[in-house]
C-alpha cells in the first residue's frame, strides 16, 4: 500500500546524513550483487522504491518519500564507483536534467548521439505525464537514473492541488516499447481518479492517429472542426449537421466539469501552425513539437472523438514495513543507534567483499532465509 499525501516540513539534517551513508552502502552491495540493470529494475518497482524509503527511515505515507529518497540517492551514488548517475530532482533542479545528462559524456564516455537520445527520453517522459496523461497531477519532480551503458529509469511525481495528494510515475528503458502507448512501468497513487483523459491507453490509439491526421491539415480546417466540437459540447448539436457518438459526448460533458479537464475556449494556434509546418509522422513527433501542451492535445482529442468518432480513453492508468522508524515518529521514532549499527555492518561487508571474501554476503542471504522461515 503506497499512500502519497502532501506533507509539509523537511527531513532533519541528522537523518539525511544517515540516509545518505546507508544508501551509499546499500547501492554498492546491490550493484555488486544484481548489476546496474538489476538496480534500475528495482528502482522502477514502485513498492520496492517505497520500501527503500522506509528502510532509510523516511515517512511511510508521504509524497516526500519520492523527493527526499531520490535526492539522497543522488548524493549517495558515486558514478565512479557504481557506473550509475542520478540527474534532475525537485522543482528547478528538474530543469537541469538535460545539462546534467550531457555532463555524463565525460564521466561515462557516452557518445554525444547517445547523450542527446537520453535528453530526448527525459523530455518525452515529462511531456507524456504532464500532457498526454491528463489526470490532474502537475509534475514538480523528475529524476533520471542512467548507467554508463546508457540504460535508464525515470521516477517523477506530480501533485493534485484539489485533493492535496501526489502521484508517482515509474519508467524503465526495457519496459518502454512505446512512449505513447501503455509506456509506464507503473503509476502509483492512493486515489483512482474518475475522469482521466488517458491518451496513452491502447483504447486511445484511434484518437492518436486522428490527431496526427489533423495536425498535418491546414489550421483553418482544424479551426472549423474545433468550433463544431465546442458547439456540440455546449449543447448546440443541432447547429451542426454531423453524426456523433452520444456516448462520447456524454463522457466529454461529464469530464469537463472537472477543473483540470476543462476544455480550452481556443487552441494555441501558433502551436497548430507549427504542427502544420513540421508535418509530424506519428504521435511521438507530434507531442515533441514546441508549444504543444495539454490544451492542444485535449482539443485535438475532442475533435477526433466528436467529429471523427474515435473514442478517447478515460481510464486512469494508476496501479495500486519499517526498518528504523520514520522522521515524523510514524509508525515509531527513528532508532539512531540501530541505523548507525546497520551502516557500520554494511561498511564492513563492503570492505570484506572488496578483498575477495564473499562469505559475509552469502551469510546475509542465509540469514534472510532463516528469518523468512522463522
Amino acid at each position: 500500500m503506497a499512500e502519497l499525501p502532501l506533507h509539509g516540513g523537511k527531513a532533519p539534517r541528522w537523518l539525511v546524513s544517515r540516509m545518505t551513508k546507508l544508501a551509499k552502502h546499500m547501492v554498492r552491495l546491490m550493484v555488486d550483487e544484481y548489476g546496474r540493470k538489476g538496480f534500475l529494475e528495482r528502482i522502477s518497482d514502485p513498492y520496492w522504491f517505497q520500501a527503500l524509503g522506509n528502510v532509510l527511515g523516511y515517512d511511510w505515507h508521504s509524497s516526500g518519500v519520492t523527493t527526499v529518497l531520490t535526492g539522497v540517492l543522488k548524493n549517495a551514488i558515486d558514478p565512479g564507483e557504481t557506473g550509475i548517475a542520478v540527474c534532475g530532482g525537485k522543482g528547478a533542479t528538474s530543469l537541469k536534467t538535460p545539462m546534467e545528462i550531457r555532463m555524463l559524456g565525460e564521466k561515462f564516455n557516452i557518445p554525444e548521439w547517445r547523450l542527446e537520445g537520453l535528453v530526448r527520453v527525459s523530455r518525452l517522459v515529462a511531456k507524456v505525464d504532464n500532457a498526454v496523461v491528463q489526470d490532474g497531477y502537475s509534475l514538480y519532480h523528475h529524476a533520471m537514473f542512467i548507467t554508463e551503458e546508457g540504460y535508464w529509469a525515470v521516477v517523477q511525481q506530480g501533485l493534485n492541488p484539489y485533493s492535496k495528494t501526489a502521484r508517482r510515475y515509474h519508467w524503465l528503458h526495457s519496459r518502454t516499447a512505446s512512449f505513447v502507448e501503455e509506456p509506464h512501468y507503473s503509476v502509483v497513487s492512493d486515489r483512482v481518479e474518475q475522469a482521466v483523459l488517458n491518451l496513452t491507453a491502447a483504447e486511445s490509439r484511434g484518437v492518436r492517429k486522428a490527431s496526427v491526421d489533423l495536425a498535418v491539415e491546414r489550421p483553418s480546417k482544424i479551426a472549423r472542426d474545433f468550433s463544431a466540437a465546442v458547439a456540440m459540447l455546449s449543447g448546440n448539436e443541432l447547429l451542426v449537421d454531423l453524426e456523433i457518438s452520444r456516448e462520447a459526448l456524454g463522457r466529454w460533458r461529464k469530464a469537463v466539469k472537472i477543473p483540470f479537464l476543462k476544455m480550452p475556449r481556443t487552441l494555441n494556434w501558433e502551436a497548430v501552425k507549427r504542427l502544420y509546418d513540421v508535418q509530424p509522422r506519428n504521435y511521438e513527433e507530434l507531442i515533441e513539437v514546441n508549444g504543444v501542451g495539454p490544451a492542444t492535445l485535449r482539443g485535438l482529442a475532442l475533435i477526433s472523438s466528436l467529429i471523427y468518432g474515435e473514442e478517447a480513453s478515460w481510464r486512469d492508468p494508476v496501479k495500486y514495513s519499517f526498518a528504523f522508524g520514520g522522521k515524523d515518529g510514524v509508525p515509531f521514532p527513528v532508532n539512531r543507534k540501530a541505523m548507525d549499527e546497520a551502516i557500520s555492518f554494511l561498511e564492513e561487508s563492503i570492505r570484506a567483499a572488496e578483498i575477495g571474501y564473499r562469505e559475509k554476503i552469502e551469510a546475509l542471504k542465509r540469514l534472510r532465509v532463516f528469518v523468512d522461515r522463522g
